[in-house]
């Protein structure tokens, strides 16, 4: 592929939502002069694109256009992505790079295989995203300081994923190489298993609950925050269960194992294992950035949306320090995916929180809580 910082640089999209959207405007931002053509359902959605200067060619489906272009990205439901390989393929240019931004990968690289196509596949999992879909919710910043994983197939030339690696890079984004099972199985781990676990301790908390619905009453702290993920898309989830079945079914053994031992030691009065099994926890837990003191102390923090520019963090520190606010913790989240908001502020005290949630608003940030 040529270099991505050539002036005749060539980008198609296949689909255009919420991630498609927010790559190609960061494309536009960092890259004026390189071309973007996408093909997508919904036509007003193109045109609205078109309109705002991020797209140059609205494609009508699948066809000779695509062969202008230096790099495709795949950017439809992970489900349909690998379909569209085999529509892709004869209208692939000499050289060009084929990428995905699926949430799962053992099924595109399966096909990406089959197809022969491992000498110009990078695989890509954006790690970041919103509750809300859909192009009209993309930005341009959406990728700044987020981890961006990259799954290259295996006959990938290595200056060609370190130009596609200098293309993450120019969104703002962070790129990390992993091969496609470490993806997998990294993300059922931290990513799918916490969703699955949330939705179960929910039902599980539903069919326990009395007749007056006593548990639904009194539920707060600790169990709403760590169920909130299960207010997500069903249908996203149950899509993502479907894709990357084989490694959830295998950290979901590693995790029922944990809970069968847990229940034994609470059974047998087991203290020290007990004790051991809450210490242990409390110490990795607390060497994640951003992690809670405790279990169920209440945590009061805000999610901003902000570009990543100089003097933009120190800004918000500035005005919130002028209005006798203080912050206890501030940074940027890498790993944001289903999420919103770039930069976390954390206060010691509610009404901090929400006298810094009123003014930050007045001064048009973008405010997330949760």
């Amino acid at each position: 592929m040529d270099k991505l910082s050539m002036t005749d640089s060539t980008i198609g999209f296949i689909g255009l939502g919420l991630i498609g959207g927010s790559i190609a405007k960061g494309i536009k931002r960092s890259r004026p002069d390189i071309k973007i053509m996408a093909y997508m359902r919904s036509r007003s959605r193109l045109e609205q694109a078109k309109r705002e200067g991020i797209v140059d060619v609205i494609l009508d489906g699948i066809d000779e256009h695509l062969r202008e272009c230096d790099l495709i990205f795949l950017c439809t439901p992970v489900e349909y992505n690998a379909g569209y390989l085999s529509a892709i393929r004869p209208f692939l240019k000499q050289g060009a790079l084929i990428t995905d931004v699926g949430s799962t990968k053992q099924g595109i690289h399966q096909e990406i295989i089959r197809q022969e196509l491992t000498h110009c596949f990078v695989g890509g999992h954006p790690m970041a995203g919103s509750e809300k879909t859909g192009y009209e919710n993309s930005t341009d910043h959406l990728l700044e300081n987020a981890y961006y994983i990259l799954t290259p197939g295996g006959e990938i030339d290595i200056m060609r994923l370190t130009e596609f690696m200098e293309l993450v890079t120019s969104l703002g984004a962070i790129p990390l190489v992993l091969t496609w099972e470490e993806h997998d199985y990294i993300t059922a781990a931290v990513s799918h298993l916490p969703h699955i676990i949330a939705s179960t301790l929910v039902n599980a908390i539903q069919k326990m609950d009395t007749p007056e619905e006593n548990m639904k009453l009194i539920a707060a702290g600790g169990f709403k925050d760590i169920t909130r993920i299960a207010s997500s898309s069903p249908v996203m989830w149950q899509q993502i269960c479907m894709e990357n079945k084989e490694m959830i079914s295998k950290v979901l053994d590693e995790y029922i194992r944990l809970i069968v031992q847990a229940k034994c030691w609470v059974d047998n009065g087991e203290a020290s294992d007990i004790y051991q099994m809450f210490y242990h926890s409390k110490e990795y837990r607390d060497s994640i950035p951003y992690a809670a003191k405790g279990a169920l102390e209440k945590v009061y923090a805000l999610y901003c949306d902000i570009y990543d520019e100089a003097g933009g963090i120190a800004t918000i520190a500035t005005l919130l320090a002028m209005n006798n606010i203080n912050i206890k913790n501030i940074g940027i989240i890498h790993n944001r995916e289903f999420e919103e908001g770039v930069l976390r502020i954390e206060f010691y005290q509610e009404d901090a929180c929400l006298k810094a949630e009123q003014i930050l608003k007045e001064r048009n940030y973008k405010i997330q809580k949760r």
